[in-house]
C-alpha cells in the first residue's frame, strides 16, 4: 500500500506543528515579529543557517502551513503566499525578469495581467507577444533570443477557453524557457500543470480557494530554484498575504475538494440547460461535448469547473437586460463563491477594452460569464431561466 496520502488528507491534515496548549485546529499566529534566544541564535537565523520565523512580512506560520498545503497539492517544491492574485502575478513575472527580456503569452489573459503586460512591463522595456487559443501552432514562431517566459491560463478567464498543457509544456522545454500557468480557474484540485511540464502555478486563492467571498489572495508554487528567486523579491518589496487571510484560506482549503465537486455538478447541468435553450446563440463549458477542446480538457482536467459562459442575441442591452432581471443570483465581478454570480463582461470587467480587442479573445456583445455556486442547482436554473424570458 502507497504511504503517499491522497489530496483530501493532505488538505485537513498539513499543519503547523502543536503549541504546549495542544489545540486540535491551527491558531491564528497575529504577530508582525519573533524573538530570539540570543545573539548568536539571531545572527545565524537572519544569516539562513536555520529555518525559522523571522518577521511576518517573510514568513509566518500560518502562511507557511497555506503555502506547504498547495504545494503538496500541486506536486510543487516550495512556494510564496501573496496579498493578492495580482501580487502574485506581477512579483512572480518581476523577480524573473530583467529589462530587455520577452515573454510570450496566451491572449486570453486576465484583464489585470493585459495591462501588465501592455502598460507597465514596457516601462522596463519587457515586452510580450501574444498567441491566440486557436493558434498555439504560431506559438514557436513567436519565441525571440530574448523570449525568457511562456505564460498561460487554462480554462481562461472569462472564455473558458483551454490551452494543451502538455504540448505547451514541451516548447517551453524544447527552448529552455520557464513555463508559467494561471491556474485559478481549475484549482490543484482538479487540475496540477506542473505534472504537464510547468515550472510555476499561480492561483488566485480569492476564488476558489477561498470558496465564500471572504478574503483576498495569491499564491505562486513550483520549483525551489525559481521559488527562491521570487521569495527573495517578495521579501524585500513587500507583498506579503497577511496571517489572518492565510488561516483562513488554510481552513478553506480542507473543504477544497467536497466544494468543487459540487461546483462542477452544479455547473454542468446549467451548461446542459442552457445549451437546449432558444434564447442562447452558444455555451462553453469545458465539459461539455460541444466545447472546441473537450478532448484536450477531458486530458488534462478532473472535471470541468464551475464556470460556464453563454451568449444572448441581442449584444450589450441584451445582456443588460438579462442581469436586471437576476432575482437570487449576484451581480459581482468576483468568482469561486458558495452564492452564483452573474456577470456581463463586455459592459463590465472589460468594458474598457476595445471592440477589437473583446472580440479577440472571444468576449462578445451579449456574452454572459456565470460562476456557478452551491445553491441547489434547481433554484440556480430557475433564475436563468426566468431572465432569459422564462
Amino acid at each position: 500500500m502507497s504511504n503517499k496520502k491522497k489530496f483530501e488528507t493532505v488538505a485537513i491534515r498539513t499543519q503547523t506543528e502543536r503549541t504546549q496548549f495542544s489545540e486540535h485546529s491551527t491558531p491564528l499566529y497575529l504577530t508582525s515579529s519573533f524573538v530570539f534566544d540570543d545573539a548568536e541564535d539571531m545572527r545565524a537565523s537572519f544569516a539562513e543557517e536555520k529555518e525559522r520565523n523571522l518577521y511576518s512580512r517573510f514568513t509566518n506560520p500560518n502562511t507557511t502551513e497555506f503555502v506547504d498545503k498547495i504545494v503538496a497539492m500541486e506536486g510543487a517544491e516550495a512556494g510564496y503566499a501573496f496579498a493578492t492574485g495580482m501580487s502574485s502575478i506581477f512579483s512572480t513575472f518581476a523577480a524573473l525578469l530583467n529589462a530587455g527580456d520577452h515573454v510570450v503569452s496566451c491572449r486570453s489573459v486576465f484583464g489585470s495581467t493585459h495591462t501588465m503586460f501592455t502598460k507597465f512591463l514596457p516601462k522596463w522595456n519587457i515586452e510580450t507577444s501574444y498567441f491566440k487559443v486557436n493558434e498555439v501552432a504560431l506559438l514557436e514562431s513567436l519565441i525571440q533570443s530574448n523570449t525568457k517566459i511562456i505564460y498561460i491560463e487554462t480554462p481562461t478567464n472569462p472564455g473558458v477557453d483551454i490551452l494543451d498543457l502538455e504540448l505547451i509544456g514541451k516548447i517551453a522545454k524544447k527552448h529552455n524557457l520557464i513555463y508559467i500557468v494561471d491556474n485559478c480557474f481549475a484549482t490543484p484540485y482538479i487540475q496540477q500543470p506542473i505534472k504537464f511540464g510547468a515550472d510555476l502555478v499561480i492561483h488566485s486563492a480569492t476564488k476558489l480557494i477561498d470558496g465564500q467571498g471572504r478574503v483576498l489572495g495569491g499564491i505562486t508554487v513550483g520549483s525551489k530554484e525559481l521559488m527562491r528567486e521570487i521569495y527573495l523579491f517578495a521579501r524585500n518589496t513587500g507583498p506579503a498575504m497577511s496571517p489572518f487571510n492565510a488561516w483562513v484560506l488554510s481552513k478553506s482549503l480542507e473543504t477544497l475538494s467536497i466544494r468543487v465537486d459540487r461546483h462542477c455538478e452544479n455547473a454542468l447541468k446549467v451548461a446542459t440547460f442552457l445549451e437546449a435553450n432558444k434564447n442562447v446563440t452558444f455555451v462553453k463549458y469545458p465539459f461539455l461535448k460541444s466545447h472546441p477542446q473537450y478532448e484536450i480538457a477531458k486530458k488534462q482536467m478532473k472535471l470541468g469547473g464551475n464556470i460556464v459562459v453563454f451568449e444572448i442575441e441581442g449584444g450589450i442591452a441584451a445582456g443588460c437586460a438579462f442581469l436586471d432581471k437576476i432575482k437570487m443570483c449576484s451581480l459581482s465581478a468576483n468568482l469561486g463563491d458558495t452564492r452564483t454570480i452573474v456577470t456581463h463582461p463586455s459592459s463590465t470587467t472589460h468594458g474598457r477594452l476595445s471592440e477589437k480587442d473583446r472580440l479577440e479573445v472571444g468576449i462578445t456583445d451579449g456574452l454572459v460569464r456565470i460562476s456557478v455556486g452551491l445553491e441547489d442547482v434547481e433554484d440556480i436554473i430557475a433564475d436563468i431561466h426566468q431572465a432569459l424570458g422564462g
